[in-house]
C-alpha cells in the first residue's frame, strides 16, 4: 500500500515520553523531518544533539528543536508535553494541570497548522484528546489520542505470556477510558481464532476467573508500578505512538484502540475514548461496532459517564 508521504512530524514535549517518541520516530525509517519543541529549550536542543550524533546508522532524518513557528506545514503533530503523573496520583487528577497547559499548546500549534493530524499522548489522554478537539477547531477525524493502544498491548503481552503463546497471536482489547475505568473485552479475546473460553476450557493451566481478574488488574495498574519503581514510562508508550504514526504514515486502515470523539457509538456522545478503530493517513476513518456482551457495554458505558463527568468540570 503506497500511502500517504508524510515528510514532517513535530513532538512536543522533550520528557521522558516526548524524547523517547523521537527516538522510536527516528530509527523507524517512516519519516524524513522531525521538530522537538519543549518549554525549556535547552533540553529540547540536547536531545536533539543526542539524536542526531547517531544519524551516520540511520536513514538520513532532518531533526532539529524549534519553536512553534517551526511546526508550520507538520504532517503530524505528536502532544507529549504537560505534568507527569506522580506516584499515587491518578490520570484524571492531573486533569486541570494539563487543560491549562493544552490551551497554550493547541492555540500556538493552530497558528502555523490548519491541515494536520494531531496526536495526544499526555495523560488524561481521553480527556485531553477531547480539549484539543474543542480548541483546535479541528475535524474529529484529525484528532487523535493514543488511548488504550498501550493497555490493549499490556493486556496481550500479558495473556501471551500466561499461556505460553506468542502475545502476536493474541487478539485482544482494552476500550474505554486508559485509566482505572478501562474495560477489557473477554468477550472477544481469541487465540488464532480460537475464542479465549474455548482456549482456557483446553488449557486448564489456571483457575480461570481468578487468573482472569489478575491479567486485568496487572494491566490496569501497569502505570502505577512501573511509577513507583522507576518514576515514569515510557518507553512502551513511545512504542505505541510509533505503531499510531506508522498506521498513519503507510495508509494501513489498521485496527488500533485509539481514542477518538464518539458519536452515538454504545449511546455515548460528546465525549473521546477508546474503542477498536480504523486507523489510515486521513486519521480516524471510523469506528468499529464491536460486539460486547451486556456486562462489558454496562462497564464501557460507565467509562465514558465518568469521563463525561470530568469535562462538565473543565472550563473550556
Amino acid at each position: 500500500m503506497p500511502g500517504k508521504s508524510i515528510k514532517k512530524i513535530t513532538v512536543v514535549g522533550a520528557g521522558f515520553v516526548g524524547s523517547t517518541t523521537a527516538y522510536t520516530l527516528l530509527t523507524s525509517g517512516l519519516i524524513s523531518e522531525l521538530v522537538l519543541i519543549d518549554i525549556n529549550k535547552s533540553k529540547a536542543e540536547g536531545e536533539v544533539m543526542d539524536l542526531n550524533h547517531g544519524m551516520p546508522f540511520l536513514r538520513p532524518v532532518k531533526v532539529y528543536a524549534g519553536d512553534y513557528s517551526d511546526s508550520k506545514d507538520s504532517d503530524i503533530i505528536i502532544i507529549t508535553a504537560g505534568a507527569n503523573q506522580k506516584p499515587g496520583e491518578t490520570r484524571i487528577d492531573l486533569v486541570q494541570k494539563n487543560t491549562a497547559i493544552f490551551k497554550g499548546i493547541i492555540e500556538e500549534v493552530v497558528k502555523y497548522n490548519r491541515d494536520c493530524i494531531l496526536l495526544v499522548v499526555t495523560n488524561p489522554v481521553d480527556i485531553l484528546t477531547y480539549v484539543t478537539y474543542k480548541i483546535s477547531g479541528f475535524p474529529k477525524n484529525k484528532v487523535i489520542g493514543s488511548g488504550t493502544v498501550l493497555d490493549t498491548a499490556r493486556f496481550r503481552y500479558l495473556l501471551g505470556d500466561h499461556v505460553g503463546i506468542d502475545s502476536r497471536n493474541v487478539h485482544a482489547y482494552i476500550i474505554g477510558e486508559h485509566g482505572d475505568t478501562e474495560v477489557p473485552v473477554w468477550s472477544y479475546a481469541n487465540i488464532a481464532g480460537i475464542p479465549m473460553d474455548k482456549y482456557c476450557e483446553d488449557c486448564h493451566r489456571c483457575e480461570d476467573s481468578l487468573s482472569r481478574q489478575n491479567i486485568y488488574l496487572d494491566v490496569k495498574n501497569a502505570a502505577y508500578e512501573i511509577i513507583q519503581r522507576k518514576g515514569a514510562t515510557y518507553y512502551a508508550v513511545a512504542l505505541a505512538v510509533k505503531r499510531i504514526v506508522e498506521a498513519i504514515v503507510r495508509d494501513e486502515n489498521s485496527i488500533l484502540t485509539v481514542s477518538s470523539l464518539l458519536d452515538g457509538q454504545y449511546g455515548l456522545h460528546d465525549v473521546c475514548l477508546s474503542l477498536p478503530t480504523i486507523v489510515n493517513s486521513s486519521g480516524i476513518d471510523r469506528v468499529i461496532d464491536v460486539e460486547i456482551n451486556d456486562n462489558e457495554r454496562e462497564l464501557l458505558i460507565k467509562s465514558g459517564n465518568s469521563l463525561i463527568d470530568v469535562i462538565k468540570t473543565l472550563k473550556l
